[in-house]
């Protein structure tokens, strides 16, 4: 039988602490006044948040952080640290193998989030794609609605500041991850399931082993919803409460009359064959008005109306890292996105072209830049294909090394193979290795009118600043020219 998650005070110690979903529920405990340490190589925005709520970090991960993080009731007593870690931890990491052979209580980061979710009305936001927009979504209208839900999710929304938040009432909205099998820990008062696709093939070697890990995450809510377009969702899970883009779809929750623009999306939302009235998003993509409907159809089963729905979501501006915007420099607009499969790509690039129709004064024509770090090579092989045929909507494409994430190249698979695969679909791809060939290429290449969008699970953000450095420093000298 496993072992029971104490929160009556015991401390809890976070074994890479600063992660994007270990340091939610870290947060989340020290709100709760219970005692959290950890460990993390390097200061963040994240951890120094953590810091502010008396989370005791080590920046190390060393064997000696178990000791330190040991509560000594007496000269005879002592008590172990409940220890947590997420699957990036390796066995033979120092710290964790001392928690081992302390006899500390181990759990994985989801026995945590499932024990927290157990003493709530939890909302768990499941799906290959959009979890983490659809969960930000569901918590921003629920907050703003009055309910006022703790959230933990994998991204940071300037709403609450952060990516996870402690509030009063008794429901609970979280990301649930399919991406190694930790699914099936959780159970909820309602589920949500955005989409099934393969995407994790270091832990999945079919699409019917995923469909597996859904099936018993659905069985184990009281209520699922899931979207009626995704034809393995609607035909393997068979949800609840069903949403949709397409207006002959039967589902309970559809989007017509639907309107693109630079500015947003528009819809007439119907609910059970009854017009709601107009929703209005001011973030792009189709995807994200299905995205919205999920949430439009957890609110409504808590008893929120529409016209306070279509208010707050006008108002919702999207999470860090999902059609980010970095800035706008010379001209030039940046945006940094998370997409690293090539659904999520494809829909992203189409937001982007959407995007850029917006018109620029003395621009008469406006590309769409998509700079490509292909992630994991076991992703990248499987799905070579259909990462080949996902630009489509990007004027030129950027491919860089592919980012391993910590895997071995077993396969042998390059960033030039990738490259070479997109470009016997695209007349307009190169191939530049490291973040200092992007920058050096993007120097030469962007131009006054130009969307550049780096497309990265990995590092490639972190060239953005430099090259929005470059482009300022460019539209200073063409200033200075012009007096």
């Amino acid at each position: 039988m496993p072992m029971a998650v104490d929160f009556s005070g015991r401390q809890f110690h976070f074994i890479g602490v600063g992660g994007i979903g270990m340091s939610a529920l870290a947060f989340v405990l020290a709100r709760r006044q219970v005692p959290v340490s950890g460990s993390d190589c390097r200061l963040t925005h994240i951890t120094r948040r953590l810091q502010e709520q008396g989370v005791r970090i080590f920046w190390s991960q060393e064997a000696e952080n178990i000791a330190q993080a040991t509560q000594r009731i007496s000269v005879d007593t002592v008590v172990l640290p409940q220890v947590v870690c997420s699957t990036a931890i390796d066995p033979s990491n120092p710290e964790y193998k001392a928690a081992m052979d302390a006899g500390c209580p181990m759990f994985h980061r989801s026995d945590i989030l499932a024990a927290l979710m157990q003493e709530t009305q939890g909302i768990a936001i499941a799906g290959t794609h959009g979890k983490t927009t659809t969960s930000s979504m569901v918590g921003y209208l629920l907050l703003k609605a009055g309910i006022d839900p703790s959230i933990v999710i994998g991204g940071e929304v300037a709403a609450w500041r952060g990516n996870a938040y402690v509030g009063t009432s008794n429901y609970m909205v979280a990301e649930a991850d399919e991406s190694d099998g930790s699914l099936v820990k959780l159970s909820a008062a309602m589920g949500i399931i955005t989409n099934i696709e393969l995407d994790h093939p270091d832990h999945y070697s079919t699409l019917d082993e995923v469909v597996s890990i859904f099936k018993h995450f659905a069985r184990q809510c009281d209520l699922v919803i899931g979207s009626a377009d995704c034809e393995t969702v609607s035909n393997q899970i068979q949800p609840d409460i069903s949403y949709s883009l397409r207006p002959d779809s039967g589902a309970d929750y559809i989007a017509k009359d639907i309107c693109e623009t630079a500015q947003g999306t528009t819809a007439e939302i119907w609910e059970r064959g009854q017009r709601l009235g107009e929703l209005h998003l001011a973030i792009l993509g189709r995807h994200n008005l299905s995205n919205a409907l999920a949430a439009i159809a957890v609110a409504r089963r808590l008893g929120v109306d529409f016209n306070q729905i279509a208010t707050i979501m006008a108002t919702f501006e999207g999470a860090k890292r999902r059609f980010d915007h970095r800035g706008f420099h010379n001209n030039i607009l940046f945006i940094d996105d998370y997409a690293h499969h090539p659904s999520e790509i494809k829909v992203t690039l189409a937001a982007a072209k959407v995007k850029s129709t917006e018109p620029l004064p003395g621009v008469n024509q406006r590309r769409v830049i998509a700079v490509f770090q292909p992630h994991r090579y076991s992703r990248i092989t499987t799905l070579l294909q259909e990462f080949s045929t996902s630009f489509v909507d990007a004027t030129q494409v950027i491919v860089t090394d592919i980012y391993s994430a910590g895997e071995k190249n077993s396969s042998g698979i390059t960033g030039e193979d990738v490259s070479s695969a997109i470009g016997e679909h695209h007349t307009q791809v190169s191939y530049a290795a490291s973040l200092d060939d992007v920058k050096a290429k993007l120097a030469a290449f962007l131009q006054p009118g130009d969307l550049v969008i780096f497309l990265t699970a990995g590092n490639l953000n972190q060239a953005i600043p430099d090259v929005m450095q470059y482009q300022l420093k460019q539209a200073d000298k063409a200033t200075l020219t012009s007096v």
